[in-house]
């Protein structure tokens, strides 16, 4: 069955903790397989693999990005970075959660590293578009990198000084530490493989992110 994108009015501006909509105790449930490798979706995960959150754009498109990519482990698409427990997809496209559409990632760091994630999220989307990717506009469709290390956060800060270097326009992406990541509904979970011709709005800028190094 095809998922047709939210068309409601967008919020540019977040919401403050005192005027976000307020959360749930109902946690959403999603399938405990990952659709495409049959991998754990529902930690805890091993704790030889890491984890980091991605935000660039919707996030059908983002988790195919990083699914398809050898070294990780698991992905799963959520919302991230705003103040509303337990929203749902409805209440973030709202603009009133200050969520953004995530794509959480475990990966192996023996096999593949947080720089070879940060190219593809650097090339993958535009950066620069602060709370829009092209058509979709709104907050949730804000550039951000979550770090759930303490090494992942200098190596994003240093990604993002030498991809800044590479282009005109000024990056908007937020850097922070990651706080809760709460699931999306089921059927966004791996969408285009479930949709193979599903929406995917994501356009780079044409311009190629060198790997950084710590």
């Amino acid at each position: 069955m095809r998922f047709l994108r939210l068309k409601m009015g967008r919020s540019m501006t977040m919401p403050c903790a005192d005027n976000a909509i307020k959360g749930t105790e109902s946690t959403i449930k999603v399938n405990s397989k990952h659709a495409v490798n049959g991998n754990p979706t529902v930690g805890p995960f091993d704790p030889r693999y890491h984890l980091m959150i991605f935000g660039l754009g919707c996030f059908w498109g983002a988790e195919r990005k990083f699914w398809k990519k050898k070294g990780v482990f698991s992905t799963q698409v959520g919302y991230s970075g705003g103040f509303t427990k337990n929203p749902t997809y409805e209440q973030v496209c709202s603009g009133g959660t200050g969520h953004a559409e995530v794509v959480r990632v475990v990966y192996d760091p023996e096999v593949v590293g947080l720089n070879e994630l940060l190219q593809i999220f650097w090339e993958a989307h535009d950066p620069t578009q602060g709370m829009r990717q092209g058509n979709d506009f709104g907050t949730q469709y804000r550039s951000a990198l979550y770090y759930t290390r303490e090494d992942q956060k200098v190596l994003a800060e240093k990604s993002l000084s030498v991809y800044q270097e590479l282009i005109l326009k000024r990056i908007t992406t937020e850097i922070k530490e990651a706080g809760p990541f709460y699931y999306a509904e089921d059927y966004h979970q791996q969408y285009l493989h479930k949709v193979p011709g599903g929406y995917c709005g994501l356009k780079g800028t044409g311009v190629s992110c060198p790997k950084v190094e710590l």
